[in-house]
């Protein structure tokens, strides 16, 4: 069972994984089946990462065995999967200190005091300290909340509802496809017909498109805001010639991206490579021995974006680390099927 500690303290372990996303819990399982104990540490209040706090509804299509699963439950079933090794988590807190100790080990001190005195730290940390890249048009903390939104919490807030989504990439594509049929009307506002996305989710659109349950309004771009006292009317648009027009609109949902801030990782002394960690292969280590990066933070040539890479980033951490953890055992590889899952029925 895994515990939750939200309270300064000092602790001893054998692994300290930063980031509490996908990525860092399957670290967790994977160091658990070679017998490591591992503490967490997250910024946030609850484990999942982006997939909790972005879009807990969003569906995710290239999970193995899973052809659709919501992000908010492949968080619960990795959570679940690491339970059996009793991971404890260190919630609403972030890392600030790393330092090398006397014995060799590595002290972790987290912003309100809590420590941890590691053999190893695997940073799982996503895009770090990240926040949405807002679009520069007037008005736009009037409508944040209550017309503009960079995230989906709840597909059925958007029920019925006029809904203009805004930029290129897989998060447009994906909810233009989810909302389809839920929302009254879905316009998709992008400056080119190319999109930065999966391909059959972009011919799934495309469908779309054509049954009239999504409207694409290309080539343009966002230019404005209408509406009072925090209710949106109106998304203005216009091309790059000046031509506007308005879509009627209850709700904009601008997905630009992120913008990524590493935070205090950024002076741990770790290679950095336009603000992503460089590691090298097999065994995802940093140029600071007994520091592993894994998930996307990290980086190396040939480097996918994908959840099912960071999985197997976090395994080959987890062989890379053993040896640290238990010297001079010999670790005999066996498949899960052969060896079991300790407390798993």
């Amino acid at each position: 069972m895994s515990h939750t500690i939200q309270s300064s303290d000092s602790h001893r372990t054998d692994v300290v994984i930063v980031g509490a996303g996908p990525t860092g819990l399957f670290a967790v399982f994977e160091c658990g089946m070679l017998k490591m104990r591992c503490h967490v540490v997250d910024a946030l209040d609850m484990v999942g990462g982006q997939c909790t706090a972005l879009y807990p509804e969003k569906p995710i299509y290239d999970i193995p065995a899973h052809p659709s699963i919501e992000a908010a439950d492949l968080i619960d079933k990795l959570a679940e999967q690491a339970a059996p090794f009793a991971p404890t988590y260190h919630l609403n807190q972030q890392v600030e200190k790393l330092t090398r100790t006397d014995e060799g080990r590595w002290l972790v001190e987290t912003n309100i005091g809590t420590k941890i005195d590691a053999q190893a730290v695997i940073v799982a940390a996503g895009a770090g300290a990240f926040g949405p890249n807002r679009p520069p048009l007037e008005r736009l903390e009037e409508f944040e909340g209550s017309g503009v939104f960079y995230m989906v919490r709840r597909r059925q807030d958007f029920a019925g509802k006029n809904v203009v989504i805004a930029g290129g990439g897989d998060s447009a594509v994906d909810w233009a496809i989810s909302l389809a049929g839920l929302a009254e009307k879905v316009y998709v506002v992008h400056r080119r017909p190319k999109f930065r996305a999966a391909p059959e989710s972009v011919a799934r659109l495309d469908a779309l498109v054509r049954e009239g349950s999504v409207e694409m309004v290309v080539p343009y771009q966002l230019s404005g805001l209408d509406g009072e006292n925090g209710t949106l009317t109106a998304v203005r648009v216009a091309t790059l010639d000046g031509e506007e027009k308005a879509l009627p609109a209850d709700a904009l949902l601008a997905f630009f991206g992120l913008s990524m801030n590493l935070g205090p990782i950024a002076d741990w002394g770790l290679g950095l490579e336009r603000s992503h960690v460089a590691v090298s292969l097999p065994g995802c280590g940093t140029n600071v021995p007994g520091v592993f990066a894994i998930g996307d933070i990290a980086t190396y040539p040939g480097k996918l974006k994908l959840i099912l890479c960071g999985f197997a980033e976090a395994a080959q951490a987890a062989h890379a680390i053993h040896p640290m953890v238990h010297p001079g055992e010999a670790l005999h590889f066996e498949y899960s099927t052969s060896k079991g899952v300790p407390g798993a029925a």
